[in-house]
């Protein structure tokens, strides 16, 4: 029996490329929360507030670092080189969870976030015409909630990505280390 199991492939033995299987999740996973977040944006029309959007920006770079990461992984980089990628996806990411932990804190009133996006936003020098602005500007305030699923808001479940795809990476590290 054992020269049979030897003779499978390595990821059928269980001996797969953990570094190229971590980062190809992570890439999926980013990938596939942008596309539910433009989704919300541009489809149910859930317009994003200033903090959602810049919680994007974790999403716009893991989703290519990780591909690089996979490509590296792939073809056999130093084990070194790969581990850094790991290690740099997971602390994009965890940064974006503790951010996002921050957003869902100001939306449920724990703390107070900033002003330009959970203030009245009115500068009286700036209002030129205050009624012809008024029709223009649609403000999406950061301490208010426009969606909830099983009450966790999109902050809260941008928490949960980011900290699924950290633990993702840490794995990935920790499985290509012990290699």
């Amino acid at each position: 029996m054992t020269s049979h199991i030897s003779a499978l492939p390595h990821a059928l033995r269980g001996e797969a490329n953990p570094a190229l299987t971590s980062s190809l999740a992570v890439l999926v996973i980013a990938a596939a929360t942008i596309a539910g977040a433009w989704f919300f944006q541009l489809v149910l029309d859930i317009q994003p507030c200033p903090m959602c959007l810049e919680q994007r920006y974790a999403y716009y770079f893991a989703i290519p670092f990780a591909a690089l990461v996979a490509v590296a992984a792939g073809k056999g980089a130093p084990r070194g080189l790969v581990l850094a990628g790991l290690a740099i996806l997971a602390l994009v990411v965890l940064g974006n969870a503790g951010f996002g932990a921050y957003h869902a804190g100001v939306e449920w009133g724990f703390w107070k976030g900033p002003t330009d996006c959970t203030g009245s936003g009115f500068d009286p020098g700036k209002a030129g015409s205050l009624l012809d602005n008024l029709d223009k500007v649609k403000v999406i305030r950061c301490d208010e909630v426009q969606f909830r699923f099983l009450g966790i808001s999109l902050a809260g479940y941008n928490v949960l990505i980011s900290l699924l795809m950290a633990a993702i990476a840490a794995w990935g590290m920790a499985r290509t280390a012990r290699r």
